[in-house]
C-alpha cells in the first residue's frame, strides 16, 4: 500500500519572490505528501547543485522549469511503484538517476523535493505526523531556537561585515516560554533601535539591518534589549553569531569591506573571536567564524576556542557526510549545521546527523534565506533529537510557520516533550555576566 502511484511538480515562489519547486507524491493507498524546497543566498561552494533554467527572459534566469521537468520526465517513470516507506532505497535510486557527485544533472532541488514528499506521504499513510514517523527514539526534545534578529554581510545592505547576530532563549522551561522571551526581546530591540533613530525594517530572515557604528555595536544592542525585556544575558538568553566568514575571505585574508576595508589573517580572526568570548561571555555559539577554504585556520580555531564555545561548521561541511568525516578526522569544529538542501536527500541528511552524534558533535538544523511555508525542518528536528534550530527571526510568516509548528508538536506531546534549554551548552565552561 506504500507504493508510489503518482508524482507531480510545480514551479512556485519562495519568500524572496524567486522560483522554487514543489513536489507532490501520491501512494496507492491515497495518502499524499508535498514538499516545498528552499534556496540559500550565502551558500557553500560544495553544496549540492540547485538547478536553475538560466533563461534571462524568465525570472532573470532563476526559473526552475528544468527541475520540474526532470521530476516529471525522468524521476517519475523511475520511481512509480517503489515503496515510499523504503526511504534509503528511494534516495539511492534518485542519486543513481542523477549520476553526478553533486546532483547537478537533475538538480538537488528536484531530488530533495521527491525525497521529502515521499517521506511525508509514507507518514500520512501511517496516519502519523512526520516527527513520529521519522523518530529516532521514544523520547522527544524540542530544540532551542536561534532567532536571527540583527543582520549584516550578504543579508543586509548596511555597514556590518558579520552576517547574523542571534538570540537563543536557553533559560526557559518550555519551547512556548522560550518563544515568548524571544518575542519580547525582539520587540525590546525594535524599540531601542527606533529610539536611536535606526531603521527597523527587516531583511530576508526577519532580522533588523540598520546602519551601525561598528561590527561590535550589535552586541551592545542585544545586551541592552535582553536586559530591557527582563532577562539575563547568558543564562536566560544567549547570543549566537554567524559571521559567514567565507563571504569576506579573499586571497587568503579576511577583508572587512563594509566597515572600513581592513584586512585580517586567520590568526587575527581567531584572536578577535577569543577577545569577543572574553568580553561577551553570553556568546555561546560561533558559526562559520572562518572561511570554508581555511582548513588550517579552522583547526587552530578549534584547538584554541573549542573548549569555550560551540563552533559550528556550515559552509565548510555543507551537510556532506564525506566532507564532514574529513573534518572530524582533522579536528575541525565541534558542531555541524544541518541543511537538507545542501546534500539533497533525507537519507544522506540522517547519515550526517548520526555521524555527528557518534563523534560528539552537536547539531543545528537550519532554514535558508529563501524559504517557504513548508515546516519540514521543525518535524525533522524533533524526530532526530536535534537540539537547536535556526529558522529566522520572530517575524515573517515563512519563519514563524516553523516556530508555530514546534508549538503544535510541544502541545501534542504534552509531558512527553522536553525543551533542550541550557543543556545544549552545558559542555562549554562559559559563565554569563552578573
Amino acid at each position: 500500500m506504500s507504493k508510489i502511484a503518482s508524482l507531480d511538480a510545480l514551479e512556485i515562489l519562495d519568500s524572496r519572490g524567486n522560483p522554487t519547486i514543489q513536489v507532490s507524491v501520491s501512494l496507492d493507498s491515497g495518502a499524499t505528501g508535498a514538499a516545498k524546497v528552499p534556496s540559500g543566498a550565502s551558500t557553500g561552494r560544495n553544496e549540492a547543485a540547485e538547478l536553475r533554467d538560466g533563461d534571462l527572459k524568465r525570472y532573470g534566469g532563476k526559473g526552475v522549469r528544468k527541475a520540474v521537468g526532470n521530476v516529471i520526465k525522468i524521476i517519475r517513470p523511475a520511481v512509480i511503484g517503489m515503496d515510499a516507506s523504503e526511504q534509503k532505497l528511494l534516495d539511492e535510486k534518485l542519486i543513481a538517476l542523477d549520476g553526478t557527485t553533486n546532483k547537478a544533472r537533475l538538480g538537488a532541488n528536484a531530488i530533495l523535493g521527491v525525497s521529502v514528499a515521499a517521506a511525508k506521504a509514507a507518514a500520512a499513510e501511517r496516519k502519523a505526523p512526520l516527527y513520529r514517523y521519522l523518530a529516532q527514539s521514544d523520547s522527544y526534545v524540542l530544540p532551542v531556537p536561534m532567532f536571527n534578529v540583527l543582520n549584516g554581510g550578504r543579508h543586509a545592505d548596511n555597514n556590518v561585515d558579520f552576517q547574523e547576530f542571534m538570540i537563543a532563549p536557553i533559560g526557559a522551561p518550555t519551547f512556548a516560554e522560550a518563544l515568548q522571551s524571544a518575542s519580547e526581546t525582539f520587540h525590546a530591540l525594535k524599540d531601542i533601535l527606533h529610539r536611536k533613530g535606526y531603521e527597523t525594517s527587516v531583511g530576508d530572515e526577519g532580522g533588523f539591518a540598520p546602519r551601525l557604528r561598528s561590527n561590535e555595536e550589535p552586541m551592545e544592542l542585544l545586551e541592552t534589549a535582553i536586559h530591557k525585556a527582563g532577562y539575563r544575558a547568558g543564562s536566560g538568553i544567549a547570543i549566537n553569531l554567524d559571521p559567514a566568514a567565507s563571504e569576506f575571505y579573499e586571497g587568503g585574508s579576511y577583508v572587512f569591506k563594509k566597515s572600513g576595508k581592513s584586512k585580517r589573517s586567520s590568526e587575527d580572526m581567531i584572536q578577535l573571536w577569543a577577545d569577543w568570548l572574553e568580553r561577551y561571555p553570553e556568546i555561546r555559539s560561533l558559526e562559520d567564524g572562518l572561511a570554508e577554504d581555511d582548513w588550517e585556520g579552522w583547526r587552530r580555531l578549534t584547538q584554541q576556542l573549542g573548549a569555550k564555545a560551540q563552533l559550528v561548521g556550515d559552509d565548510i561541511f555543507v551537510t556532506n557526510p564525506q566532507i564532514f568525516a574529513k573534518g572530524i578526522r582533522e579536528g575541525i569544529a565541534n558542531s555541524i549545521l544541518i541543511k537538507l538542501n545542501q546534500i539533497g536527500t533525507v537519507t544522506e541528511t540522517l547519515h550526517c546527523i548520526k555521524l555527528a552524534r557518534s563523534n560528539g558533535y552537536t547539531t543545528v538544523i537550519s532554514h535558508r534565506s529563501g524559504e517557504t511555508d513548508d515546516t519540514t525542518i521543525a518535524d525533522f528536528a524533533v524526530a532526530t533529537g536535534i537540539e537547536q534550530i535556526k529558522a529566522g527571526s520572530v517575524c515573517r510568516g515563512e519563519r514563524i510557520a516553523k516556530y508555530n509548528r514546534l508549538l503544535e508538536i510541544e502541545h501534542e506531546l504534552g509531558r512527553d516533550a522536553h525543551y533542550a534549554g541550557s543543556d545544549v551548552y552545558s559542555r562549554w565552561k562559559h559563565l554569563p555576566k552578573d
